[in-house]
């Protein structure tokens, strides 16, 4: 039997997958404060600034209007239900290893650009990327606009051989492209403040991609074409757990702190 309750129950857990956990606890507390749904449907629009995310809120709502005569009461303790089933569900860390390289009949592993796309298009809040080199990704790039085009704020963190004497020749930035560019908040880290030792200078060697504060990936893989084809590279894609918060709060204290400088 299609019950009310249950349509509800199914509509609060979609939400809360789709929704940030700050805009779910946000949806809640307007329906569960409001007298009438449309007095949430005008509280969410004060409160909820992002404009997609603002539509999708009040989307579930409306629906909830067509299940029956149900108070917003009602509607924002099945959000909080769905919101706590969730959070918990991302708690739980999964580890996958991503791989370049010579085929293997003993284990099967996914590809290195396959785990990065993935992170890249289920990006819903935030994106961090970091890389050594960038080189000839068409694939990447066009789903880092996309998520821009999704609302998503993305950061890219890159090396920049034109600042430290002895490295390769070209532009990362340019590699990158120019529509990425314009989309993104990108920074390097400046030659002046990194230490030296025997004559060498520090480089930036890291290679990941964070999202969301639910998955990482960390790589031997730069963002090239021979990363993702023809060179041996090894990766692990994590999803879920406290790990893929950690990795953006560092890249944000080293941003907050000028350590690492807008491009």
């Amino acid at each position: 039997m299609d019950h009310p309750a249950k349509r509800l129950a199914t509509a609060a857990t979609k939400l809360a997958a789709e929704l940030p956990p700050e805009l779910v606890e946000v949806a809640s507390e307007v329906l569960l404060s409001s007298a009438d749904l449309a007095a949430a449907k005008r509280g969410i629009a004060e409160r909820v600034a992002h404009p997609q995310f603002r539509r999708t809120i009040a989307r579930f709502i409306t629906n909830c209007e067509g299940f029956g005569v149900l108070p917003p009461v009602a509607i924002g303790a099945a959000l909080l239900t769905a919101a706590a089933s969730e959070q918990a569900s991302r708690a739980r860390q999964e580890v996958e290893v991503a791989w370049t390289g010579p085929h293997s009949e003993a284990v099967a592993f996914r590809r290195t650009e396959q785990a990065i796309l993935q992170i890249l298009d289920s990006a819903k809040l935030r994106i961090t990327l970091v890389s050594y080199a960038v080189y000839a990704i068409p694939r990447v790039r066009e789903a880092l606009v996309h998520a821009a085009k999704r609302g998503v704020r993305i950061t890219v963190i890159l090396e920049t051989p034109d600042h430290v004497s002895g490295q390769g020749a070209y532009d990362t930035l340019r590699a990158m492209g120019a529509e990425v560019a314009a989309c993104s908040s990108v920074y390097y880290w400046p030659q002046e403040k990194r230490p030296r030792e025997g004559g060498k200078t520090g480089i930036l060697h890291v290679k990941c991609v964070a999202a969301d504060g639910h998955w990482l990936f960390v790589s031997s893989a730069n963002l090239t074409e021979y990363a993702f084809s023809i060179n041996m590279e090894l990766g692990v894609l994590m999803t879920g757990g406290p790990v893929p918060t950690q990795v953006e709060s560092l890249f944000d204290s080293l941003i907050a702190t000028g350590t690492l400088t807008s491009l």
